[in-house]
């Protein structure tokens, strides 16, 4: 299985709760680097959320099951201002 088959075998294990919210996340890219970049769909990708849903559950998910990753990013995703 190859990285990105890795990845997405990961998101699959999360992306039944973000269908169920509305929203999904597909893969945009991995970098030689080894740093997922995503889209978040949906609901997720207006959603208050979202920057939670990012770090705990979807960048969670990939690193557990592919240790090699080194970062999850969501290239529609703003931070929220602290």
């Amino acid at each position: 299985m190859n990285l990105t088959e890795q990845v997405e075998a990961a998101l699959e294990t999360i992306r039944p709760y973000l269908v169920a919210d509305g929203g999904d996340v597909e893969i945009e890219e991995i970098t030689e680097e080894k740093v997922v970049k995503l889209k978040l769909l949906g609901n997720c990708g207006s959603c208050k959320m979202s920057f939670m849903t990012m770090k705990a559950g979807i960048e969670q998910a990939i690193k557990k099951a592919v240790p090699e990753i080194t970062s999850v990013v969501a290239v529609n995703l703003t931070e929220p201002a602290v």
